[in-house]
């Protein structure tokens, strides 16, 4: 029952506040109230499927197989709250200035149910719905503003994305055609008796699909002129919850789905992760942008996660779960404080800044400290050095990108000071990155359930 009404509520006041003016001030607090409603929801659904396992749910009362299948495990719920405190964080700080678009915050909630919907689904075509739910959402989102820039870099994001949707559709059939069946878990079992090229192409497919929303090389292209060209809230959406699709469907559809597939081809995924960190991190040193530095930044970034799907194991699972948290908290921290003003706004940046670059006590050290425990493990001396010019290069680019923000006149520095309200917030999410690199238990205790969920769930 909680998982129905943690889709509905966004679902329903979505639709509804679509038809007002967004910009009005009470449209658009109506649309935090619903994202703050919804976040409470999943709050709860988190702590009864950490408290008590796995629930499982047909809507509508169909037998399973007929009626939609909602299955909220400890790796969904993770990304669903994630996902909807961005969110939240995104929409509330464009409400307290002004939003410029009349349909901005239904959207934004609109996503929410989306995303929401992907992350507690148990079939791949339910999980095509929500998921084409929330990239529509998503290309209207990404060109708010109206600007030139905005309109170019929506263009671009929904022409590459939709090829990606496309491929995804078509891995979705493929699976279908070879099991005869969309449940994620009974798709899983007869895999294992399917032919072994059809299997790694279907595969790959779902591969491509996912690396395009995640923006890995060499799927990077579009990434760039999208997340540079968006105004900030968006870009920290698109970057701190939409990404969350391809981080979640690579870990679920690669280590859930097609575990065979995904230890026959690690070494090459840890390949491509590793050349997307140093690509990433030596562009963005390149960048005298902030937003365009950022953006190259979360091509780096996201290698990481990479990286650990390739190495596997519940020690490589873990370690990709966590710095999926933490770099999707980062890049809605950076993008959210790169186009807001004041006092706090320098050290809620240097935070963010700290923890991309892997600097104890942040989050980020939390999960830098994973990925060297993955390398260990794995016995890798090119995965610890990988690890270390990693962080090296996040630690210079960001340096460079702090000293032309905040130590001289610059675009982030100059200018009238943003409301009070607009800098709290921005600071609560320093202090939740902090928090999280100071007492990383919870974190680290998530990321293992997580994980145990997915194993458990993978073929029998």
């Amino acid at each position: 029952m909680l998982m129905s009404v943690a889709l509905l509520v966004p679902w329903v006041a979505g639709v509804l506040l679509v038809a007002f003016d967004g910009r009005r001030h009470v449209v658009a607090w109506l649309a935090v109230a619903s994202l703050t409603a919804t976040l409470v929801l999943v709050s709860v659904l988190a702590a009864d499927v950490l408290g008590g396992g796995t629930q499982q749910l047909v809507t509508g009362g169909w037998p399973a197989g007929v009626g939609i299948v909602l299955r909220a495990d400890a790796l969904g719920v993770a990304f669903a709250w994630l996902s909807v405190l961005v969110l939240l964080a995104g929409a509330a700080h464009e409400a307290v200035r002004r939003v410029r678009s009349r349909t901005f915050p239904g959207l934004v909630v609109l996503l929410a149910a989306g995303l929401t919907g992907l992350f507690i689904t148990a079939d791949v075509f339910t999980f095509y719905v929500f998921f084409e739910l929330a990239m529509t959402a998503s290309y209207a989102l990404s060109a708010y503003g109206g600007k030139r820039r905005q309109l170019r870099a929506a263009l671009v994001f929904t022409a590459v994305n939709l090829l990606g949707s496309f491929i995804f559709l078509l891995s979705v059939a493929g699976a279908y055609r070879v099991t005869g069946t969309l449940a994620m878990d009974q798709i899983a079992d007869r895999m294992v008796a399917v032919n072994p090229n059809a299997s790694l192409l279907i595969a790959a497919g779902f591969f491509i699909a996912f690396s395009v929303k995640l923006g890995l090389f060499p799927f990077h292209f579009w990434l760039p002129t999208v997340y540079a060209g968006s105004r900030p809230a968006v870009a920290a959406i698109l970057s701190g919850a939409v990404a969350n699709i391809g981080a979640y469907g690579l870990l679920r559809f690669g280590a859930g789905v097609f575990p065979g597939q995904l230890e026959k081809t690690g070494v090459a995924l840890a390949v491509l992760g590793a050349v997307s960190i140093v690509y990433g991190g030596v562009l963005a040193i390149g960048r005298g942008d902030t937003a365009e530095m950022l953006a190259y930044s979360a091509i780096g970034q996201v290698g990481y996660v990479l990286v650990a799907l390739g190495v596997g194991g519940p020690v490589g699972l873990t370690a990709a779960v966590l710095y999926s948290v933490v770099n999707s908290l980062n890049k809605a921290l950076l993008f959210l404080a790169s186009g807001t003003r004041g006092l706090f706004i320098a050290s809620a940046f240097a935070i963010g800044a700290l923890s991309v670059a892997g600097v104890p006590p942040t989050a980020g050290f939390v999960g830098k400290l994973e990925l060297f425990r993955t390398g260990v493990v794995a016995g890798s001396v090119a995965l610890v050095v990988l690890l270390v010019v990693g962080s090296v290069l996040s630690l210079v680019y960001m340096f460079q990108v702090y000293q032309r923000a905040f130590w001289r006149e610059g675009p982030v520095a100059a200018g009238a000071a943003s409301p009070v309200a607009q800098r709290l917030l921005v600071a609560v999410l320093a202090v939740l990155v902090l928090a999280a690199g100071l007492w990383p238990e919870p974190l680290l205790a998530l990321s293992a359930r997580a994980v145990e969920a997915l194993l458990v769930e993978g073929p029998g």
